[in-house]
């Protein structure tokens, strides 16, 4: 989950919620540039993140009884191939995309070596039953770390204020992307979208609480906390 904190609390948004957010980036993405599996790469983005589910996992809350942030979140092998598996009761394309996923999120972590190391020896033989190529998977790869990136920037509310870019990751076509803030729209430039402005939304669990005894205290807050929906509009440089 993706925690901030302010005067008010804890401001908690869930895996899932920011997976929705990154495939609500990618379903706009310009037509012309789409990777060839669309539909697949547009789910991989989507659901990258959905074996974390707040509602059924632990730990939840760290040492200090605080809500764990997913930047504290260590390799976890059996998550990992649970996502995994669940990519492949879909498409090997998808399978080969979370994978490639897995290895950008973990490829420093000595615990996930092993576990790396067997996806990788996967890799051809995913690839072959496709009928795809690892160039394919790569640019379509690309395109949801982008997506990915954007989104949680958004989510930890990394958005700089006085106009100020910020720059959110290389696209697929190896491009450089940033985007600012006015007023109420983020502006990306260069614009890689299929029109010239859209609206995305994700949805945020407030929390008043600051401390918990336990897991199930926090997840039980959690689920009866206050949701606001926060709306924020994408658009072109005018």
């Amino acid at each position: 989950m993706i925690v901030c904190y302010d005067s008010k609390g804890w401001q908690v948004i869930t895996q899932r919620a920011h997976g929705l957010l990154a495939g609500q980036i990618c379903a706009r993405w310009k037509l012309a540039n789409q990777p060839a599996r669309w539909v697949d790469t547009l789910i991989a983005t989507t659901e990258h993140d959905d074996v974390f589910n707040e509602f059924e996992q632990n730990p939840l809350i760290d040492a200090n009884g605080a809500p764990i942030n997913f930047k504290m979140a260590s390799f976890d092998e059996e998550d990992s191939a649970r996502l995994i598996d669940m990519s492949l009761t879909k498409s090997r394309f998808i399978a080969l995309l979370i994978s490639h996923h897995i290895a950008f999120t973990h490829g420093h972590d000595v615990h996930a070596k092993d576990f790396l190391n067997e996806l990788k020896k996967n890799e051809t033989k995913w690839i072959k039953e496709a009928g795809t190529t690892k160039a394919e998977i790569n640019q379509a790869y690309e395109l949801l770390e982008f997506c990915d990136a954007f989104s949680l920037l958004i989510c930890q509310a990394q958005i700089p204020p006085e106009n100020r870019k910020i720059e959110i990751s290389n696209g697929p076509d190896g491009t450089v992307y940033t985007f600012y803030q006015l007023k109420e729209t983020l502006i990306v430039e260069p614009w890689p979208f299929d029109v010239d402005q859209f609206q995305i939304n994700y949805e945020i669990r407030n929390i008043a609480e600051l401390k918990f005894r336990n897991d199930e205290a926090f997840r039980k807050a959690l689920k009866t906390a206050k949701v606001d929906t926060r709306n924020l509009m994408l658009s072109k440089a005018k």
